[in-house]
């Protein structure tokens, strides 16, 4: 299953590519969140062909309408994660999909077609970038840790999101390395696996953003807890904290505002 997905996903690519290099005519779904015609072609192009192909499998996807999808052997797409990067010509702006059986993580893949990085993983077998096999970061000490986050669309419109976000910045910023703000969460999970950054953290996701990541970040020895350290759960929590595992504990007791 694996390979076909990557097959697909890989041609879906050059749609994202096509965009990428191409003006966008860009529509606001919500104050800060934007879709492109790229978004929605590429979205299309990959619920036909995975439909066709894996036909005991749902799609749940960024673009559709998902009300009447159960979450269970489900294959999740987002099309474009880092669509404001994809309109800027940021080359931070990937596919993602994420794939589950009776809701218990598969397969990840997340492919990156400006920067040509295609990372993947299987439940059990390991993760990798462009066949090279991930670690995550050895580093244990928090002070040298290099962060990741994000800031939700809800701060524009959103008080206490916008208080939250800046007091969880305002505490943690001064006890580790340094902070990233990137723009695609399903990369900079990525990126954790990769040893880049010993961790991330951000509210207010969708399983999209995440599903693959995280998938990739476990299979490469990190870990993914929801902000009070109990399991992340898809759908459910407001909160995702990844990382190296090694400074995880003392991560979560630096988010605590």
């Amino acid at each position: 299953m694996k390979d076909k997905l990557i097959q697909i996903i890989k041609e879906a690519g050059e749609i994202l590519k096509d965009g990428y290099y191409s003006k966008k005519d860009v529509t606001f779904k919500a104050k800060k969140d934007l879709v492109t015609k790229y978004d929605v072609a590429v979205e299309n192009f990959l619920k036909k062909k995975f439909e066709e192909e894996f036909v005991n499998f749902n799609v749940i996807a960024e673009e559709s309408d998902n009300t009447n999808k159960i979450f269970s052997n489900s294959i999740i797409v987002d099309p474009i994660d880092g669509t404001t990067n994809f309109v800027n010509k940021l080359p931070h702006t990937a596919i993602s999909v994420g794939v589950y059986k009776d809701k218990k993580p598969f397969i990840g893949i997340v492919y990156n077609p400006i920067l040509d990085e295609l990372y993947t993983a299987v439940v059990g077998e390991g993760a990798f970038c462009n066949d090279v096999k991930l670690e995550v970061s050895d580093e244990s000490d928090f002070q040298k840790a290099l962060l990741s986050t994000g800031f939700p669309y809800t701060s524009g419109t959103c008080a206490d999101d916008l208080n939250d976000v800046m007091k969880k910045l305002t505490n943690i910023l001064p006890k580790c390395q340094d902070i990233r703000r990137l723009g695609s969460a399903a990369l900079d999970l990525c990126y954790v696996a990769r040893g880049i950054y010993e961790g991330y953290y951000e509210m207010n996701l969708k399983a999209w953003d995440v599903s693959a990541g995280i998938i990739i970040l476990q299979e490469a020895g990190g870990k993914i807890s929801n902000i009070d350290g109990s399991d992340y759960v898809l759908f459910q929590n407001k909160y995702i904290v990844a990382s190296n595992n090694k400074i995880h504990e003392e991560f979560i007791e630096n988010l605590k505002v």
